[in-house]
């Protein structure tokens, strides 16, 4: 360790914080003397960790910055790709007013493209199309002629939607980001009239809702909104009840996400119930804007609520319960979020070779949803301590994750 460099930095940080060599030493228990000496490297002996970490909660920063230059390097898997950040500045740009107003055809065209690309996983290929997207939308709702208003607004809701849970997928590091997505999404919504987008929307509050640690305003919110909604989509056929369904389950996946209390699993697994009499109504799997609901998906959700409430056998059982061909029709966006959902349930109960093989399997569908999402990565990390001996396999996907060691 060299205390001239780590002398230098607590000057720097020192300074940043407005404080004298006087007020710093005082409020280490230390003369002014001692603070210069520390500073300018003429201790004799490498300060103490105690001091060091005393300096650091003085100076409020983490103790890593004093023993490096530079911030410390970000943990694997919270950083979002370039292309989430474009995403995100297309939020708040506006298209050239010489820019030509696309049709609603060609955009609804567009949105289908970048749906398709979300449920095959190709996240770099939605990111580069996404941005020119929300600006073309964003110019047609508000150029739309009169008669045309309600349908420009609902497409821009669907848009919203899109960049919402695009950017959802990123975890914390955009979770703040996504949030003025959402509402545009409910508020461009309510101007359309239409009562679909406005549950679609409200399902992107619920997520960002819960990313804010609010999960019982986003269980409620859910809730309110399927019971003002329920007539209204109920009378619009298959497309309006998936959507009254997918309400359901984003209510369960908040209620999940509150301490655990047999009240609460009572809760999730009652919303959950409520999702599969929609989807009975509903009549088999649909892709109805582009929810994949049905049986088979309310199937997956209560895999994956088992797994949040920490009930691994169970989880499993209901896994191997789901019909194989239900299976086989889901997007891979969806499939791949079964594989690591087992995966999950497997290490819950020690089965921690089928643990790795879930995990392999995700990633071998793809790749982007397993090394480019925070939670992802942590399941990669949690499995591979777990595994006494990892396999070339799991080594090469844990380096890809940028796991280390």
């Amino acid at each position: 360790m060299e205390t001239g460099h780590i002398g230098r930095r607590i000057a720097y940080w020192r300074d940043r914080r407005g404080l004298t060599q006087t007020d710093f030493g005082r409020l280490m228990g230390q003369t002014k003397r001692w603070v210069q000496d520390i500073e300018g490297g003429k201790r004799q002996s490498d300060p103490r960790l105690s001091v060091l970490v005393r300096a650091a909660e003085v100076l409020r920063i983490p103790l890593e910055q004093l023993l490096c230059d530079g911030p410390p390097a970000p943990k694997p898997g919270t950083l979002p790709p370039p292309e989430a950040l474009r995403v995100v500045d297309a939020l708040y740009g506006a298209a050239p007013d010489d820019r030509p107003v696309q049709s609603s055809g060609v955009l609804r065209r567009r949105l289908a493209y970048c749906c398709e690309a979300f449920q095959a996983c190709h996240y770099a290929a939605l990111g580069r199309d996404l941005p020119d997207l929300v600006l073309d939308a964003e110019r047609a709702a508000h150029s739309a002629p009169a008669g045309e208003t309600a349908a420009a607004r609902a497409l821009l809701s669907r848009v919203y939607q899109l960049v919402t849970s695009y950017l959802h997928k990123y975890g914390q590091a955009t979770a703040v980001q996504a949030a003025p997505a959402a509402d545009r999404a409910l508020a461009a919504a309510e101007r359309s009239g239409d009562p679909v987008q406005i549950g679609a929307a409200a399902r992107r509050i619920t997520k960002s809702l819960v990313h804010q640690h609010r999960a019982q305003a986003a269980v409620d919110f859910a809730t309110a909104a399927a019971g003002r909604l329920a007539a209204d989509l109920s009378a619009r056929g298959p497309l309006g009840l998936s959507t009254l369904g997918m309400l359901y389950l984003s209510a369960a996946l908040a209620a999940s996400s509150q301490e655990r209390t047999p009240a609460r699993v009572r809760a999730v697994s009652d919303l959950v119930d409520e999702a599969g009499e929609v989807a009975n109504r509903q009549g088999g799997d649909r892709d109805e804007d582009w929810t994949q609901f049905g049986p088979t998906n309310v199937g997956l959700h209560r895999v994956d609520l088992l797994v949040r409430l920490e009930d691994g056998w169970s989880a499993l059982e209901a896994a191997d319960e789901l019909a194989p061909e239900g299976i086989s029709g889901l997007s891979r966006e969806r499939t791949v979020g079964l594989h690591l959902s087992k995966a999950r349930a497997a290490l819950l109960t020690r089965r921690r070779q089928r643990a790795v093989s879930e995990l392999l399997a995700a990633d071998g569908l793809a790749p982007e949803e397993v090394a480019g999402r925070p939670d992802a990565v942590s399941l990669v990390k949690d499995v591979v301590r777990a595994t006494a001996n990892p396999s070339e396999e799991l080594r090469a996907l844990a380096e890809r994750c940028g796991l280390r060691g």
